[in-house]
């Protein structure tokens, strides 16, 4: 085989150098002094916390643009932005506007691997061998720190791995750092789902149940350890890697794009019991927040089990504020495709033949989606917004939503950008509510009569500030399963959920039951207002093209040609 460079190599060089007087490099260490042990302690711990900035940040994905934006949920405003590549399908293995998630996850699992090969040569000795209680306690709480860090980096890990192999399929598994001449083959799929699942198992008890302390808030706990293996276990159950003949079934190699064809009710089993063990954790206070909107704007909220906090800014503000207000460049816009499918409050589908409906597409609907979408007249940042043709931030002005709408979830809506207020944003990697669907999916695929499916889908409904209708009695298996999903869309809009459930369910390309859902042209409003009544019509915003081949990501060609590894299906 080829020697593996780019990616692998190009991240080794540097760090192989750096290493070569590594700051835990055990020869120096023994001459130091008590201080300088503490300083290069500090720099330990320092280093699993630059690890952190790996995790994915999903406000500004690609180009400016959330990944929402490459799906039926939103249509970002900026036509030159690379994330259109994905929508009209001109994106291929050598250029991919999601590339940057190759070498982002791979340098940093060559970072905890470094870590982990590393951390055990910071000799700590002198602190134990001083006389004192004190010296014994900090040797102690130290050598303990350093064992939990070495938790924490595997858990980071582990989920750089499930990122790269949501987008791939099979990839090498690499746990060691890489040496110039080493080369990796593609593991097979199911060998990575096992890996990240025996990674979860082998850590999650090593990991407290929560952190009280403020600076400890965002590190890994046995709670995101144990969603995390609750989500690679859906993904592992789901069509998309369990089907390979319904859009590959000439390729060669299906053991890098799929699971092995064990029972696929034991696969949900197992991934529903994972997501079991979360809820029953109950020590760590994890609860459904009677605030939705707040959720969003917060890095201590019960609901949040793991969450990448940024630091204060007010680039997304800018990015996605109305064209009218000062800065606002409009952004991720909400498609119509989404607003059409929240419910109205009594549970009801939202019908444009509907007169009623239609006069006011925004009245009597499920209160979540006046928590995400910025609707035509409602209050912003001091005056209405004004989403028809002709209004401030309507059509006819420059870089003015397309769709008719704008972004709410995550802004802070009370910034002066003029005066350069910044808000500390959080992006919500896993929270309860998304356990929650991932057990009843799961539950519902393997027993589907279990009381625990209404029980938790109705959990998420009727909480305080959303009261929305329980699931009804009587349904068969499709039907909750188009509940389940349904709930999926609404309650994750704009969290980086619903471009992957397309492809795991297998409904983003055309299928034998229709159009694929990323495959539907995107559609807006078209608002007018005469005397101060506004009107609303659908109309056709763009043409969208998703292909089965879209279903994984290209391997980059630049890799793939170093390494000779096999190319995904049909690219």
């Amino acid at each position: 085989m080829k020697k593996v460079k780019t990616i692998l190599y190009g991240a080794a060089l540097l760090l192989l150098v750096n290493a070569c007087d590594s700051i835990l490099d055990r020869e120096v260490v023994l001459s130091l002094t008590e201080d300088d042990v503490l300083t290069l302690y500090n720099n330990t711990q320092s280093r699993a916390v630059a690890i952190y900035n790996y995790l994915p940040s999903g406000f500004r994905c690609v180009d400016g643009a959330m990944m929402a934006s490459a799906s039926d949920e939103a249509e970002y405003t900026l036509e030159t932005s690379s994330i259109q590549m994905f929508n009209v399908g001109s994106w291929n293995a050598k250029n991919n506007p999601d590339g940057g998630s190759w070498w982002n996850n791979f340098r940093g699992i060559y970072l905890v691997n470094h870590f982990l090969a590393n951390s055990d040569n910071l000799d700590l000795e002198m602190y134990r061998l001083n006389p004192d209680d004190i010296g014994h306690e900090q040797y102690q709480n130290r050598l303990d720190n350093i064992k939990r860090w070495k938790y924490e980096v595997r858990f980071l890990r582990a989920y750089f791995y499930f990122e790269l192999i949501k987008r791939y399929g099979g990839v090498p598994v690499i746990t060691r750092p890489v040496e110039i001449g080493d080369s990796f083959p593609r593991n097979t799929l199911d060998s990575c789902v096992n890996f990240i699942v025996k990674e979860c198992d082998d850590i999650a008890l090593g990991l407290p149940i929560k952190y009280t302390e403020q600076e400890n808030l965002g590190r890994a706990t046995r709670g995101a350890v144990l969603a995390l293996k609750s989500r690679v276990l859906l993904y592992a159950a789901s069509d998309l890697f369990n089907s390979p003949e319904k859009w590959a079934s000439g390729y060669a190699n299906k053991d890098l794009i799929s699971v092995k064809p064990i029972d696929r009710k034991e696969r949900w089993k197992k991934a529903a019991d994972a997501a079991k063990d979360v809820i029953d954790l109950t020590d760590a206070g994890y609860a459904l927040s009677n605030n939705y909107q707040g959720v969003f704007r917060s890095y201590t909220d019960a609901e949040i089990i793991l969450a990448r906090r940024d630091g204060a800014s007010n680039d997304f503000e800018k990015t996605n504020y109305p064209v009218g207000y000062d800065l606002g460049n409009s952004g991720n816009t909400p498609s119509l495709n989404l607003l059409d499918d929240y419910e109205m409050l009594d549970g009801t589908a939202f019908d444009w033949n509907n007169k009623n409906h239609a006069a006011n597409p925004y009245k009597g609907r499920d209160p979540r989606l006046a928590f995400t979408i910025l609707s035509n007249m409602t209050k912003f940042n001091g005056r209405p917004v004004e989403c028809w043709t002709g209004g401030r931030d309507g059509k006819g002005v420059p870089r003015a939503t397309k769709t008719g709408q704008y972004l709410l979830k995550y802004i802070d809506p009370e910034l002066n950008l003029l005066e350069g207020r910044t808000s500390v944003h959080t992006w919500i990697l896993i929270r309860l509510a998304e356990v929650y669907l991932n057990y009843i999916e799961a539950l519902n695929e393997y027993q589907p009569t279990h009381s625990d499916i209404k029980i938790y889908y109705d959990k998420i409904r009727r909480r305080e500030g959303i009261k929305m209708p329980e699931l009804p009695d009587g349904l068969d298996q499709d039907a909750v399963r188009q509940k389940i999903r349904h709930e999926r869309r609404i309650e994750l809009a704009f969290e980086d959920h619903r471009l992957w459930d397309a492809r795991r369910w297998m409904i983003a390309a055309d299928n034998e039951m229709g159009k694929g859902v990323l495959n539907i042209p995107l559609r807006g409003l078209e608002i007018l207002n005469r005397g101060g009544v506004p009107s609303y019509s659908p109309i056709e915003i763009e043409k969208r093209n998703f292909e089965p081949k879209m279903y994984l990501y290209p391997i980059p060609q630049g890799d793939l040609d170093i390494a000779g590894w096999s190319q995904n299906p049909l690219w």
